[in-house]
Formats: structure tokens, C-alpha cells, sequence
């Protein structure tokens, strides 16, 4: 079977290896990142219409100001921000199954025009539309420096990569002639773009969602 390389940092990469476990992968965790707190300045609830947030990453490193915004419609771009706010003690959440500019539409169609969006030092661009967002960092990623990573994956292994940032990464790290042996499940577009060409084959899911990914990862090892 082919290995399977989970480059997300933690506590997602954990629920990743879990689910590719139940699917009878056999995964390992490969951090890139490693996320960190921010100090922010807490905007007044009252000025905005809706709440967004497109990384469970903002809703477990906030901290308690998060809290101020609870009485605002909050909107996750998935399923794993959503439980994160949910955790969070946001009773009310809705989700999305797409992008951020998906989540953004949606936002709209509710008729909120000013929105405040938690999120980390670097997104992935939205439109925003008809929206007025104020977006302001909360968290960051670090990069783990490893200049041994190349050396750590397997030929034949399966690379999951769960954001553009980290396939630039990705692309810096491992050369060219070395790309042919390995293959690339990226979670969106604009990751499998950020990548770079070579791979022996390189695929991102419809949806930009962890189980597409790893059932992607199943077909491969078929």
C-alpha cells in the first residue's frame, strides 16, 4: 500500500490520520506548520452584521474575546470550522461545503453586508462581492523548518496538502526528479497550482474537504 504523508499541522492532522486509518490507510504526519496565537484588538459586536471565520484555527486560538461576537449570525466555511465554533460555544452556526467566496455568496444571500472575519496572517483570496469584510488576524502559522523533508518521503508515497502555503512549501523543498515518484492530493485548486508541475500525479478533490481528499487517497492505493 501506498504511504500516506500528512503535511497539515496539528490538531487537524491528528483527525486526518484518524479518518485515513478507518479507511485503511496507513498514514503518517509530516507537519509543515505549526499554528500560533496572535495578540488582536476585539472590534464592537454592534458594528457588524455577521461573523465568519474560514480556519478552525481562529475559533481554538482567539482566546476569550471570541466570546463577544456570539450574539452575531456565524458562518464556518466547513464542517471543521463549524464544530470549532461550535466548541467555541456558538450555538448557532452555519456552514458552507466550498470556498471562501462560496461562504461569502451565502453570507450575502442573507442579506449581512458588514462582516468581521477571523482568521490566520495568510488566507486564501475571497471575493467578497456585495460584502464589506474587515478581516483581522488572530493566529499565524510558523513553518517548521525541515530541509530533511525530502529526504523523509518515501517514493510511490501519497502528499496531502491542505493549502496553497504549504505547497509553495512543498515545491521548494522537494526537487524536480524526485516529484515523478510521488503523488499529490491537494485540497483545492489554487493548493494543487502552488505545488508546481512533475508529480506523478497530482488531483484535488470537487470540494475543498479532507474526506474527498482521502477517498481520492483510497482510489490510489486500489
Amino acid at each position: 500500500m501506498r504511504p500516506l504523508i500528512i503535511l497539515r499541522p496539528e490538531p487537524g492532522a491528528g483527525k486526518t490520520a484518524e479518518r485515513a486509518a478507518e479507511l485503511g490507510l496507513e498514514a503518517r504526519i509530516v507537519p509543515l506548520f505549526v499554528p500560533r496565537a496572535l495578540d488582536w484588538e476585539a472590534p464592537a459586536a454592534s458594528r457588524f452584521d455577521a461573523l465568519l471565520l474560514t480556519s478552525a484555527n481562529a475559533a481554538r486560538l482567539a482566546g476569550e474575546r471570541l466570546a463577544d461576537y456570539r450574539n452575531l449570525p456565524a458562518y464556518a466555511v466547513g464542517k471543521a470550522t463549524a464544530k470549532a465554533l461550535g466548541e467555541a460555544g456558538f450555538a448557532q452556526v452555519a456552514a458552507g461545503d466550498g470556498d471562501g467566496t462560496a461562504i461569502a455568496r451565502r453570507i450575502a444571500a442573507d442579506g449581512h453586508g458588514h462582516v468581521l472575519h477571523l482568521a490566520g496572517r495568510t488566507i486564501a483570496p475571497i471575493d467578497e462581492g456585495a460584502l464589506r469584510i474587515e478581516r483581522i488576524a488572530v493566529y499565524e502559522m510558523l513553518r517548521i523548518e525541515d530541509d530533511r523533508l525530502a529526504e523523509r518521503l518515501e517514493a510511490d508515497s501519497i502528499l496531502l496538502v491542505h493549502s496553497p502555503r504549504a505547497g509553495e512549501v512543498l515545491a521548494q523543498l522537494v526537487e524536480m526528479e524526485q516529484r515523478a515518484a510521488l503523488h499529490l492530493i491537494a485540497i483545492s485548486p489554487a493548493a494543487l497550482t502552488a505545488c508546481g508541475d512533475g508529480w506523478a500525479s497530482a488531483q484535488a478533490p470537487d470540494k475543498p474537504d479532507d474526506e474527498r481528499m482521502l477517498a481520492l487517497a483510497v482510489r490510489l492505493c486500489e
